[in-house]
């Protein structure tokens, strides 16, 4: 693995999938799991005079420790994060407006706190990670010209020593491991991989990846969440895959949500596979809003029972929160999701067992629905700025749930009256 992030970031991957070693840190950093192969230390005057440039321009950054990277409060919320999922789901043409309302964003935070900052530089400091969109990545340059600045986000930018580099990285590692760049496949889908792409004998662009790094790729496969990395694997004939083959589940259920997620994006998974943390967010706020719409539904139009219900799954919420750090986290983190999701898909079955209410012909009236949002051209039509799927105009007549869901709860109400009453009848 080679990355622009930290040793505690890799370290999980690197136990979990069994892997030789890592290269962190945009090649600064190259540990296996019981050593530090290299390590390059930036200069202590050029990490002060960075704090000092961020602390002066109002800019958050983080200092990259050998645990890990430290400071930012909005890189330690996820700003990476922020800025691929921007960049994913925003039209170029808002590109400057989504970066001028960035800057704003970022103005509304009171500067770090210097003095912590020039605490946690005692430590060997390996990279630093300065909060700044794309515009601003020559200024850094010109103002730090003794430095590398590379970028894996259009949010955040990535600085190391001069002459260092994934692909540096790489190189070092073949010396000591006995194989050369040559014999080196390479996958990458942003502007810190396209010197190792170019570098190395196969340099592989996901289809996510920008298009500066698919202009140097030898060879550009599925995304990353399309079986990217395996079906180039397969491509170049170093794994046996049947690609596009596709797995059916004995859950009837699974199959028709799989169908929905083909004919609308076309995005399935045939091998098991870890959610990023991007993903996980993402598929938990749709969660979320359900079981909102749940207690919304309960409270029977009373606004005062509804923001009870919303206050009380908030203190649920923080009493998870407290109750799972209390845990060892999963020595495989893919278990920990089935684990997880599975407990969800047992709960929500038991809700249905406590309601009396059989879900199946639900499901098929909301799978019915969904599906009715194909449009006639026999493709799902997306709105341009968020992204959600859109609805044909005749849609809420001839494929809203509600009137269908009513009329299967009206049956399954009598059918359970009638049998009270044979029931009542034969005693």
């Amino acid at each position: 693995m080679a990355t622009g992030r930290g040793p505690g970031f890799v370290q999980p991957y690197l136990e979990n999938l069994g892997l030789d070693f890592a290269i962190s840190y945009n090649g600064q950093y190259i540990f296996t799991r019981d050593q530090v192969l290299y390590h390059n230390q930036m200069a202590v005057s050029t990490v002060y005079r960075l704090i000092r440039y961020a602390n002066d321009h109002r800019r958050e950054i983080s200092l990259g420790t050998a645990s890990g990277l430290v400071g930012s409060r909005i890189i330690n919320m996820g700003t990476s994060r922020f800025g691929q999922v921007v960049s994913t789901l925003v039209p170029k043409r808002w590109a400057k407006a989504v970066e001028r309302s960035f800057k704003h964003f970022i103005r509304r935070f009171k500067p770090q706190n210097l003095n912590g900052l020039l605490a946690i530089m005692r430590q060997p400091i390996y990279q630093v990670v300065f909060v700044a969109t794309e515009g601003e990545t020559a200024n850094i340059q010109n103002a730090f010209p003794y430095i590398k600045v590379t970028r894996s986000s259009p949010y955040s930018a990535d600085l190391i020593s001069k002459g260092q580099s994934k692909v540096k990285g790489i190189e070092r590692v073949g010396e000591m491991f006995g194989f050369t760049l040559d014999e080196v496949m390479a996958f990458g889908d942003s502007d810190n991989d396209i010197e190792m792409l170019s570098g190395v004998g196969t340099g592989v662009a996901m289809g996510n990846a920008i298009e500066s790094v698919k202009s140097v790729a030898t060879y550009t496969t599925d995304t990353n969440n399309n079986d990217g990395i395996s079906k180039a694997l397969a491509h170049y004939g170093l794994i046996h895959v049947e690609v596009g083959e596709r797995f059916d589940s004995q859950d009837d259920n699974f199959n028709k949500v799989k169908d929905f997620h083909h004919q609308m994006d076309g995005e399935t998974c045939e091998t098991p596979r870890l959610y990023g943390v991007e993903e996980a967010d993402h598929r938990s706020d749709f969660k979320v809003e359900e079981i909102v719409e749940f207690l919304y539904a309960t409270s029977k139009g009373n606004p005062g029972a509804f923001e009870q219900s919303v206050a009380n799954l908030h203190e649920a919420v923080d009493k998870a929160v407290t109750k799972i750090k209390s845990k060892e986290h999963p020595e495989t983190p893919l278990v920990g999701q089935v684990d997880a999701l599975t407990d969800l898909l047992y709960l929500t079955y038991g809700s249905f067992v406590l309601m009396g209410v059989d879900p199946k012909p639900f499901f098929d009236i909301v799978h019915e629905s969904n599906m009715g949002k194909i449009f006639p051209d026999g493709q799902a039509h997306f709105d341009p700025t968020t992204h959600k799927i859109l609805k044909p105009d005749d849609w809420e007549e001839k494929f809203a749930p509600e009137p269908a869901i009513k009329r299967e709860l009206d049956r399954q109400i009598q059918k359970s009256l009638n049998r009270k009453k044979r029931n009542q009848a034969s005693h």
